[in-house]
């Protein structure tokens, strides 16, 4: 397979962070450290991000330094018996991918990257995240903080520059390459669902986790993992915005809800789709859909370029608000009213994450590619909709990069 993203992408990266930075200061960013997950087994590597965005390397515990025009990345060691079962870390390959010929060992670099700091009075870097946080429930990955604390024991006096905010904003407008490869991650995506929900080809499913086993046949033909873990749910599941267990029975009559995305060179899409189980919706589930999907047109009406997404999503809070009430589910328009049954944001910026880094007080521009995915959730009903496409900022609105797919109930 031939990528799409070169290193000439990555040195473009590095050069655009430089420009951005300005200041004289050694940049030092860490990629994400291997975790496990049970006894000697870790869980599936995935890097960060904006290490990746910078480099293309895709190992762990590798180091990335940029010091005015000199850059080199500091390979860590590896056990005998990890090479051997996992194999190694190719400074050819490393140097290949990201451009930078200069690739050496830990013991080397740190022996670098000691003496320019002991010199130095600030580091730029990614500042680390808590180590738990609470709102979502989850550990982060320690690579970040510890790479803080080993370069503030080798000058405890070390200011940090926090390089997230350059980063976020960097990866926010999309570059030709990282449009191409969203687009075919889309692909992938929208052909994949139209196999699987085809009215001959449904009715033969006879639980969730058969879906759920067709998506990732469907996606690794074509060479592409899923980009987050797939949402198969129905009947009652529908309710539940992020339900992973995709094991209940399907029955015709209930709604289906596919929440699903490809992955293409590290980056996602995000599609959701919501059907009739058996081609026979009710007149309550049209008319739940209905206002859905009146929603995610009049959400298409107000993007374009210089949108602020915090203001965007209160217009739409305001016109789901109209919506529930036409419903009878809400009286008043409140926000607390509106999300108890829309209790998400509308729209979320894509890229190298599903819910990728980005500025939601700073305006749009074009280049610029989110999700539009109004939904409506009522437990009491069994009934959660929910559609989502993919668009891209153009400089005179959008285009549904995902429009391919129907969107029919």
């Amino acid at each position: 397979m031939e990528h799409v993203l070169t290193a000439e992408f990555f040195q473009g990266n590095r050069e655009r962070l430089r420009q951005l930075f300005t200041g004289t200061a050694p940049i030092v960013i860490t990629a994400h450290a291997q975790l496990q997950q049970s006894a000697d087994e870790a869980y599936p590597f995935r890097q960060d991000s904006s290490f990746y965005y910078l480099t293309g390397v895709t190992d762990p515990g590798v180091v990335l330094v940029m010091d005015k025009t000199k850059e080199y990345l500091i390979v860590p060691p590896r056990e005998v018996v990890i090479e051997q079962f996992d194999g190694v870390i190719d400074p050819v390959q490393l140097a290949r991918v990201s451009g930078i010929q200069t690739v050496v060992t830990q013991k080397e670099g740190w022996r670098m990257l000691s003496t320019r700091l002991k010199k130095s009075a600030h580091v730029a870097t990614l500042g680390a995240a808590p180590r738990y946080i609470e709102y979502l429930g989850m550990y982060t990955n320690p690579a970040r903080a510890d790479l803080i604390a080993q370069m503030k024991e080798i000058n405890p006096k070390l200011e940090l520059l926090d390089l997230r905010t350059h980063l976020s904003r960097m990866r926010m407008v999309k570059q030709p390459a990282e449009i191409e490869v969203i687009k075919r991650a889309i692909e992938v995506t929208c052909s994949t669902i139209k196999t699987i929900t085809r009215p001959s080809k449904l009715v033969k499913y006879a639980n969730e986790y058969e879906i759920e086993a067709e998506l990732t046949y469907g996606f690794r033909r074509q060479g592409a993992p899923h980009a987050f873990h797939p949402i198969v749910s129905s009947g009652k599941n529908t309710c539940t915005m992020h339900y992973l267990k995709a094991e209940s029975p399907l029955k015709s009559g209930e709604l289906l809800l596919l929440d699903v995305g490809a992955e293409y060179e590290f980056y996602a899409s995000d599609i959701a789709r919501t059907m009739s189980l058996g081609g026979n919706p009710t007149r309550r589930q049209k008319q739940v859909y209905d206002a859905v999907l009146d929603v995610q047109e009049y959400a298409f009406t107000l993007l374009k370029p210089g949108v602020v997404l915090q203001e965007y999503e209160q217009q739409i809070e305001n016109y789901m608000g109209e919506k529930l009430r036409e419903l009878g589910l809400i009286k008043t328009i409140t926000s607390d009213a509106v999300r108890q049954y829309f209790p998400h944001r509308t729209s979320h910026f894509l890229g190298l994450d599903t819910h990728d880094a980005g500025d939601y007080e700073h305006p749009i521009e074009p280049g610029v590619i989110i999700t539009v995915e109004p939904g409506i959730y009522i437990p009491e009903e069994g009934i959660g909709i929910r559609i989502e496409d993919d668009v891209l900022i153009t400089v005179d609105g959008i285009e549904n990069l995902s429009a391919g797919l129907p969107r029919a109930l």
